[in-house]
């Protein structure tokens, strides 16, 4: 099977998951992209250059990955389930053997992501959505990181993610101290096969610079994590009671030094106002 070939629609690509004893995984939240025009959009957002190197996790019948080749980059797929692996060895045989194409027969979260990918690189995936969050985590999270991110994610997860402050939560803290990220389209559940119970959505992410040294961010990820644990109360009580160890006194003049009113609550709170008041705090032991 050739890179370009492949199922079309729903009804086709159900009859061809079938015939290839390929029955997606609940479990592991195996939904095939059926809708090309949603592929074209996804393209268009990742705007791959010749030659460009993209880690797509969950790769699945390799629609995504086609596309991706088609327009020259060179991409890396990681794929846990060994029978979608056989399929995709199988269909890329040709860019496998010419070097566009890697493909690693992995759990993505468990493989060091310098394993992965080298710098400069992209994160473009239809990620499942259970491991939405570990995802990001590992691949924003160490180094090296993508210089941008195109990612199909469930619509209640992206949105959270792009939220303003009075909606924040501590994933969208976490990816909005790394990256620029926006919404760039919704996705009806009919664009899969099968079709998820929910809608889905494009976020695009541009990666910012790092402003925090390894031990600061560290400190940084304990206050917000602190704060989320209890993210409908107020700051000042909730922030002593989950670190007694910095203190009332101390949390209460840190917030006013930096301008937080002492009754906000966890996810009205910016991701420039949580670096502003760890470094008010400092260490917090």
């Amino acid at each position: 099977m050739s890179a370009g070939a492949q199922p079309r629609g729903a009804e086709q690509t159900a009859r061809y998951l079938r015939q290839h004893g390929l029955t997606p995984r609940k479990s592991r939240g195996q939904n095939h992209l059926v809708d090309l025009q949603v592929l074209d959009d996804i393209v268009a957002l990742a705007a791959p250059a010749a030659g460009q190197r993209i880690l797509e996790i969950g790769p699945g019948l390799g629609v995504l990955t086609a596309a991706l080749l088609e327009r020259g980059a060179s991409v890396t797929a990681v794929e846990v389930d060994r029978r979608l692996v056989a399929h995709l060895q199988n269909r890329f045989e040709q860019e496998i053997g010419g070097g566009s194409l890697r493909l690693v027969e992995a759990d993505a979260l468990d493989t060091p992501m310098t394993d992965l990918a080298e710098s400069p690189w992209d994160l473009v995936a239809n990620l499942p959505y259970s491991i939405t969050s570990p995802v990001m985590h590992h691949v924003l999270g160490g180094e090296p990181r993508p210089e941008r991110f195109v990612v199909m994610l469930q619509r209640e997860v992206a949105q959270r993610i792009a939220a303003q402050p009075g909606d924040m939560s501590y994933l969208s803290v976490f990816v909005q101290y790394h990256a620029n990220v926006r919404v760039a389209r919704l996705v009806p559940a009919e664009a899969f096969e099968p079709a998820p119970e929910v809608q889905s959505a494009v976020l695009v992410g541009e990666t910012r610079p790092r402003r925090l040294g390894a031990e600061a961010e560290d400190q940084l990820w304990r206050l917000v994590q602190a704060g989320f644990r209890e993210r409908r109360k107020m700051l000042h009580n909730v922030l002593p009671r989950q670190l007694p160890a910095v203190g009332r006194e101390r949390f209460e003049v840190a917030l006013r030094q930096v301008g937080i009113a002492t009754n906000r609550r966890p996810q009205t709170v910016s991701v420039e106002e949580w670096l502003a008041l760890a470094a008010a705090l400092g260490p917090l032991d």
